[in-house]
């Protein structure tokens, strides 16, 4: 069977599910060849310290077959980092698919490879993928065409079994699945803001608004920089 060259992205602060998630199908996936990158080979602390590693620079990084970009609190850098932004311009040229989980679709979106395309991310920031025009639905993973997207953190191991199955066969990624063990059975229901209940969801909302604010001044700030003063995109 053929492998994809399938590029990870790491960075400071991503947040280790988004990741892990994924990852731990696609090393046992056959269809796959995981290449795990970032902007150097450096350690690197993921969101509550655990070290990761980048086996692979972006700057030597080869053609991908599918990029995938992670989310977390790093990604406010990454919204602006010149370096990351142009690498996945340049890789979505000839890329067979361009993917995330969670937040990581805002990065896509500001390197301008979400435009004219569906696409989700965590349920708290469908706004802001929004204020890229980007046109968003609140579903675990979107396909639309060689996009797809995953929702918040746990919907990348759907994310996961999506993509594999596209590529590898859907008994492939049945079988991962039952090695997995991927059964869910939550104890409460409250992992959507539709029935989570309203206390829990205030609470939520509050304990994430300087995120959110933080955010939506990344991204505004970034989108009046690409108008020029005559009112025209840059």
């Amino acid at each position: 069977m053929q492998q994809l060259k399938i590029g990870m992205l790491l960075f400071p602060d991503v947040t280790i599910l988004d990741f892990t998630g994924p990852y731990e199908l696609f090393i046992r996936a056959a269809c796959f060849e995981v290449i795990i990158i970032g902007e150097s080979i450096a350690p690197l602390k993921a969101e509550g310290g655990l070290m990761l590693q980048p086996n692979l620079a972006l700057a030597d990084c080869p053609q991908l077959d599918i990029i995938f970009v992670p989310g977390g609190r790093g990604i406010n850098a990454l919204l602006t980092n010149d370096t990351v932004l142009s690498f996945l311009r340049r890789q979505a040229v000839q890329a067979k698919y361009i993917t995330s989980v969670c937040t990581g679709s805002l990065v896509l979106a500001a390197a301008g490879l979400l435009h004219g395309y569906k696409a989700t991310t965590h349920w708290r920031s469908l706004e802001l993928l929004q204020m890229f025009g980007v046109d968003t639905a609140e579903a675990r993973v979107v396909r639309d065409r060689n996009r797809i997207t995953g929702g918040g953190v746990t919907a990348g191991i759907d994310f996961g079994l999506v993509l594999t199955a596209l590529i590898g066969g859907e008994e492939m990624a049945k079988i991962i699945q039952l090695q997995l063990e991927y059964n869910p059975a939550p104890p409460f229901r409250a992992g959507s803001p539709h029935t989570a209940g309203i206390p829990v969801l205030q609470s939520a909302r509050e304990m994430t608004r300087h995120m959110l604010e933080t955010r939506k001044k990344i991204i505004r700030d970034i989108l009046q920089d690409q108008v020029l003063p005559s009112g025209k995109p840059s």
